[in-house]
Parts: C-alpha cells; structure tokens; sequence
C-alpha cells in the first residue's frame, strides 16, 4: 500500500474481509507479479517483452511519485527511453506487445513512441548505422562477406537504403500500416525503397508467393497475385481498379498461372474470367499495337519491340484459354470473346488456339454442331504447324469440314514447296501480311501440282472392294500428305475418291485448279470442293 494508490484505496473499502478483485489489471497475474515484488524490494529485470505489461499495471495500480519517490512507473519511463526507444529490434518488439494490452498502451503513448522511434532509425544515413538488422533478401557479394565477417568501416558501407524492410515485416498489419505512414510522412525516404517494404511485407504474408515473387524481373507477375488475395478478401473498387490497370501496363510479363484467380459469387467458373479479359483489353489499349509494324524503304518489314510484346500477350492468353477450357461451366460465348479480344497479328501461329479449342471439346461434349462450328471457326488452319495439323487430322472431335480444311492446306503447302511456313516462325508471323492475291496464287499453284500427283496415282479397283483404302506403294509420291490420313481422314477420301470414279467434269483451271487425268476418271479433288465446301484457289479460306 505504500506504493500503490489504488491498493490503498481498494483495501480500505474492503472492510473485515481483506478482500479485493483486480481481474481487469492490464497484462494479467504475469505483470502484478511483476508489480509485487518491487513494492517487497525484489530483484525486478525487465526487458523489450515484459516492459509493456509491466507499465500498464503499473499505471493501474497507480504507482506513480505521488505515492512514493521513485516509484514503478518513473523506473520504467527511464527504462524505456534510455534503453528500448534507442534500440531497433527492441522498438519493434515492444511494439508488438503493445497488442495484447491496448488501449492502455495506446492511451499511455507507448504506441506511438514506438512508431515513431522505428520510423526515425529508417532514415538514418545507411553509413551511420551501429544496430544489427535481419537482410536475406537477394544477398549481394558484400553482403554475404558482411556476414562470414569484415571490419567494422567495410560492413557499415556495405548497409543497403532497403536495410529495415525485413525486421518490420513481423508487424501487425495495422501497426505495419501507422509505421509506414510515418516514414512516408517525414519525407526522407525514397519511393522505390518504400514500394519495397511494402513488397516483401506481402510476400511475407500473402500464402505461395514468397519464392516466386522476391525476383524483380516478376515484380507484375507479384501484383497479379495481389489482386488475386485482394479479391478474395473483399478490396474495395477503388483500390481494385488501381492493380488492375498496373498490371494492365505490363501485363506481357505475366505467367497463365497468375492470370488464374478465383472467381467470386454470382460467377459460377471456377476462375475470373471477365477480369483477365478486361485486363488484356486495357492492355492492348495502352499499346497501340496497331503501330507496331514499321515499313522500310526497301519493301521489308522489321517487327518492333512492341510486336514482340504483343504476341507474348497473345501466348498468355492461348495458354489461359487452355487451361480455363477444363471448366465445366465455362460458357462457349466466354471463350470466344476472350479469344476474339486480341488482335490477328498477337497469333501468329494457332498451335495454342488450337489446343484450347481441343480441350474445350473434350470437356464438353454436349456441344451442338453450331457451337463446334462456332469455336472451330476461330482457327485458322493455314497458321497450324505440321505437328499441330497432324493432330487435328486424326481429331475425331472436330467438324468433317475442318479435318478436310486442314488436309486440303496440307497437301497444297506439300506439293507447293512451304514447308518453311512450318518450320520458321519468322516467316509464319510475316506470312500474315500476305495479301488475298499472294494466297490465291499459293493455293493455286499448289492445287494444280496437287492434281498431277493425284492424277498420276494408279488405284486399283479390287483394292477399294476389300479395305478402301490407297495402296501403300503409291503413297510414297505424296508423303507428306500420306502422313496426315488416320483412319478417319482415310476415310473421308475414300468416299469421295469412289464417288468421282467414272465421272468426268470439264472444269476450267481458272475456277477449279483441276486437271484431267490420264486414265479419263475426274480428279478427287475436284469432287471434294464439292461435297465439303473448300473454297477454290480464287477464295479466300
């Protein structure tokens, strides 16, 4: 009683019972014992994680110099302010207990000083400081020598501006929070290096980003995964529409796995798909990629650092396609808008397209033949490698027209000699600027070697009558195209080659691009712009 003010106080109410309640004391039996022993002259050591408790009870029981000179909370104060407040990690542990004791310890101002003795150590000039610290981020030379040990003068030169991100990262996130305001607010601290802190703040909280974001070459592919945890703890518009148009500006430096965020309720995909596709359309209206193509005097053509950056978004988007294919609940009007937002020169090739589409098909197979034809229809068959058209040719999913599509496309890039349209992706990309008329001559060209070869072909009535199918020893004359007849494509000839035996058309080379062969009997091809609708040479497919 003689250094408490309340105990004396509490006691003297209590009358014959000599009883009194303090189960409201801040920091619990842990600080009163704490308090005790100093009125019984104990030994008391306090450090950075009972100081806190310890001064929230002495407040409570008053044990101020009212009472008695140098009492409990005067002992502390000095505590505080000559050994906690002047120490880094020691502020920073202090304030972390602060927590479990508010608002006593906010009301007693410890909060605060706390903040702002970590906010004025985070300004101080890197050469001057004395205090160890936590820096296992990307570990320069100099540093790792600091660490297996230097002199003195070489390792506080060596201290980097970012050195304090770490030892904070422990924080609360509201007291993280007031403490980055506060180095914002005295204005000595570069952007970069607060945009930093904030980073590795994230990494360290946000599941499954630490090893993948701590690079700065995937710094956007980190704010993807921001807006994915963002999202899913309910952000706020504002803030939402900020990461979504940041990230719309690098969005080429993306992987399809961030692009991958869960979607919110009334949606019923399993991912977000209306927002990957506002992001691209943002992102290619930021580009203006229809500039990307600069003309040389000399006819050529150069493609820019910006085409390249506009087909890595049109890979990013295939491969999400392919992987949102998988959604049971992924309407096919979705994943034609998506596929339809970005513009012909992003794919060059639609080896990727076509892979989407295969898997779409797969998973769902209640599809009607509009809708395959309308998904199909977003393909072009000419932009198939070889390994991609062989593939589609044995697709038992795809539309008869679209299998026959990309056998015609093949055989004529056979028997024309553009194999390097295959194989090159420069002259794939450069084949997209090919006008109407540099195709027409291409496919005619082609269509006329076609039905020579074909022409050439001796078949063999009773080979037909037992299997149907063409004699092995004349393939050899049209390998390439032998290579992309499956079963089912075999099929398909066979049918039409047996419906234009014995029928002879005099068509002009000019319409159909046919030839009469020798034998008399109509050329197949012929019959198959026929029965399947492939365009002449003079169309456009």
């Amino acid at each position: 009683m003689s250094k408490s003010n309340r105990l004396l106080m509490l006691l003297s109410k209590a009358g014959e019972e000599n009883e009194i309640d303090m189960a409201d004391i801040p920091g619990g039996p842990k600080a009163f014992e704490i308090c005790a022993k100093f009125c019984y002259g104990m030994i008391v050591t306090l450090n950075a994680y009972n100081v806190v408790i310890a001064r929230c009870a002495a407040e409570y029981l008053e044990m101020t110099e009212d009472v008695d000179r140098g009492n409990l909370i005067f002992k502390i104060e000095v505590f505080l302010n000559s050994s906690i407040f002047r120490s880094w990690k020691d502020s920073i542990i202090v304030l972390q207990t602060t927590k479990s004791v508010l608002p006593w310890s906010e009301d007693l101002k410890i909060v605060g000083s706390c903040i702002d003795s970590i906010a004025s150590k985070t300004s101080v000039d890197p050469g001057s400081i004395t205090w160890s610290y936590t820096y296992n981020r990307k570990l320069s030379v100099p540093d790792k020598i600091a660490e297996e040990g230097m002199n003195f003068r070489d390792k506080i030169d060596s201290v980097p501006m970012d050195w304090w991100v770490e030892d904070i990262c422990e924080l609360d996130i509201d007291l993280y929070k007031r403490v980055m305001i506060t180095v914002k607010s005295k204005g000595r601290m570069d952007g970069k290096v607060i945009g930093e802190a904030l980073k590795t703040y994230a990494v360290r909280w946000l599941p499954d980003s630490f090893d993948e974001s701590i690079s700065d070459a995937l710094t956007w592919s980190f704010l993807l995964k921001l807006l994915k945890f963002a999202i899913l703890v309910g952000i706020d518009d504002s803030a939402r529409e900020y990461l979504v148009k940041r990230i719309s500006l690098k969005l080429h430096e993306a992987s399809v796995k961030d692009l991958l965020i869960p979607a919110r309720p009334p949606q019923n995909t399993l991912y977000d798909v209306e927002l990957i596709q506002c992001i691209v359309g943002r992102s290619l209206m930021h580009g203006k990629y229809n500039q990307d193509v600069k003309h040389e005097e000399n006819g050529d053509f150069i493609l820019g650092h910006e085409h390249g950056t506009l087909m890595n978004i049109g890979k990013l988007v295939d491969g999400y396609l392919a992987e949102i294919a998988y959604d049971p609940n992924l309407t096919i009007c979705s994943f034609v808008d998506l596929s339809r937002s970005i513009p012909v020169s992003a794919r060059p090739i639609h080896d990727g397209l076509y892979k989407a589409i295969d898997i779409y098909l797969k998973e769902h197979l209640s599809l009607t033949k509009a809708e395959k034809k309308k998904i199909c229809g977003l393909m072009d068959v000419k932009k198939l490698t070889t390994d991609a058209s062989t593939h589609a040719a044995q697709n038992e999913l795809l539309p008869l027209r679209v299998v026959v599509q990309v056998l015609f496309f093949e055989q004529v890039r056979a028997a024309s000699g553009v194999h390097a349209l295959n194989n090159n992706a420069r002259d794939t990309s450069n084949s997209t600027t090919n006008t109407d008329e540099e195709w027409e001559k291409t496919a005619a060209d082609g269509n006329k070697s076609l039905m020579k070869q074909m022409s050439r072909t001796k078949i063999k009535d009773e080979d037909f009558q037992t299997n149907g199918e063409l004699l092995k020893k004349n393939s050899k004359s049209t390998k390439n195209g032998a290579q992309l007849l499956p079963s089912r494509s075999k099929r398909i000839f066979d049918r039409l080659w047996v419906v234009g035996r014995g029928h002879v058309e005099n068509r002009s080379s000019e319409t159909s691009g046919s030839s009469q062969s020798p034998t008399g009997d109509a050329s197949p091809l012929v019959h198959l712009q026929d029965k399947v609708g492939i365009p002449s040479p003079r169309e456009r497919v």
